[in-house]
């Protein structure tokens, strides 16, 4: 799995997450992919992709979303953040933060 998971042993839903963003990763070998459980129905993507330079936010999306397509309706529910962006819009990015510095979750 070429995903960067935080947990030693990922739930299901994190892991068809996972697995379908590896044809992503495998498409495009510089991004680098993040994916955590933030809380019991909440799982948070991060994307870093240096080609994601130029793109507009859509664009962006189109792209991640055509790996994710063929997940189960149930797994796509969980996802409730996706940020796609360049490793220098990262650094200025608060939201990427909580993926360096993440803050556990009260539920």
């Amino acid at each position: 799995m070429e995903v960067k998971l935080r947990v030693k042993r990922p739930d299901a839903v994190l892991k068809q997450i996972a697995n379908a963003l590896d044809g992503y990763k495998k498409a495009h070998p510089a991004a680098e992919i993040e994916a955590y459980r933030q809380n019991s129905v909440s799982v948070r993507v991060r994307v870093l992709n240096p080609a994601f330079a130029g793109m507009s936010r859509t664009e962006r999306e189109e792209a991640v979303w055509a790996a994710l397509d063929g997940l189960e309706d149930e797994a796509v529910a969980e996802i409730s953040l996706l940020l796609l962006l360049t490793h220098e819009e990262a650094k200025a990015s608060f939201a990427s933060s909580d993926f360096d510095n993440p803050i556990p979750s009260k539920l």
